[in-house]
């Protein structure tokens, strides 16, 4: 366990501070999540190494930088109230648990979303639902940010209209033989800002506002 705790620490430092990670919230919370137990027992010696992993039907855990570049660029606060669409193992929803009051996350795969539910117990703040993301959880709406792992077309309506004032959307769009691309919506008003973060490789975001599966 202290190993993991060495490789945890290394990891932060060397993959997140040494590069672009500079909010202390992120970086904390990236430190205080075991990525080891989102893994296979088979994985778990490669958790902290800076490369997604398979994790089951066709989907991966994503890199830890990623996981730490969208947090950041959400700019997740302490009182928010979170989404994240594609759950997968559940580490990326750990982490925006330690840094919003809540958060919802929503898989469609039936399987991951059970082995999340056990993975997430540590954290009651979060919530896994399972269905179409695509389609957001208007239930739990308005959301202060919204975090999507998976790459779609375009940006799903749906999520969009859950935002709430000043909220943040966070989301790959594009596909693969095209090129995707990392970017940021901003809620203000009536305006939608829109930042370009970086290009990026994600699995398809399937669903009604995504792609077909």
């Amino acid at each position: 366990m202290a190993e993991f705790e060495r490789e945890r620490a290394r990891m932060v430092d060397e993959q997140l501070a040494g590069r672009d990670i500079d909010d202390p919230r992120v970086l904390a919370a990236m430190r205080s999540v075991p990525r080891h137990r989102f893994v296979t027992p088979r994985q778990a010696a490669a958790a902290y190494e800076d490369h997604p992993l398979p994790i089951g039907n066709g989907q991966t855990i994503s890199q830890p930088y990623i996981v730490a570049l969208m947090c950041q660029a959400a700019r997740v606060r302490a009182g928010d109230r979170v989404l994240e669409i594609g759950t997968g193992s559940g580490y990326a929803a750990a982490v925006l648990g330690e840094l919003a009051a809540e958060v919802h996350t929503v898989e469609r795969h039936s399987e991951l979303a059970r082995a999340a539910t056990r993975a997430l117990q540590p954290w009651p703040n979060v919530h896994v639902h399972e269905g179409d993301g695509t389609l957001g959880l208007p239930e739990c709406a308005p959301f202060d940010a919204v975090l999507v792992t998976a790459a779609g077309p375009d940006v799903p309506e749906p999520l969009v209209e859950q935002l709430g004032e000043g909220g943040r959307l966070v989301i790959p769009v594009g596909e693969p033989r095209f090129g995707q691309q990392l970017i940021r919506l901003t809620l203000q008003g009536d305006e939608l800002l829109r930042d370009r973060l970086m290009p990026v490789v994600f699995v398809p975001l399937i669903g009604r506002h995504g792609t077909a599966p």
